[in-house]
């Protein structure tokens, strides 16, 4: 479960970014190509908090769609998958312009 060690990062950066406050909220994006579990983020957010500034802080996900660019001709459409064709063209010469981010947005603090 590689959702372990992104949320270990995620407390750090929240950590490294509070001046030393207790962290009330924590907003994330996740793409839906990131390849990260939303559900399994969450528990493991909890865990690896206890013990840290983050602990009891809310954790709110934002999923943000995937979406891709024909190289082709030039149609910008949603993606299910990597290795979606143009629906336009049938073209697979894409460029993902979003749905890959893996970011913390917003830290709130006291």
């Amino acid at each position: 479960m590689h959702e372990l060690s992104i949320m270990q990062n995620v407390i750090e950066i929240c950590e490294s970014n509070s001046g030393g406050s207790r962290v009330l909220s924590v907003v994330m994006e996740i793409g839906n190509l990131s390849g990260v579990v939303a559900e399994a983020a969450e528990f493991c957010f909890e865990a690896c908090s206890r013990g840290t500034l983050v602990e009891g802080a809310r954790l709110r996900i934002d999923r943000i769609p995937a979406a891709g660019s024909c190289l082709e001709c030039g149609n910008s459409f949603g993606l299910q998958t990597y290795f979606d064709p143009c629906p336009a063209c049938g073209g697979n010469a894409i460029t993902v312009t979003a749905g890959e981010e893996l970011r913390v947005k917003e830290l709130e603090v006291a």
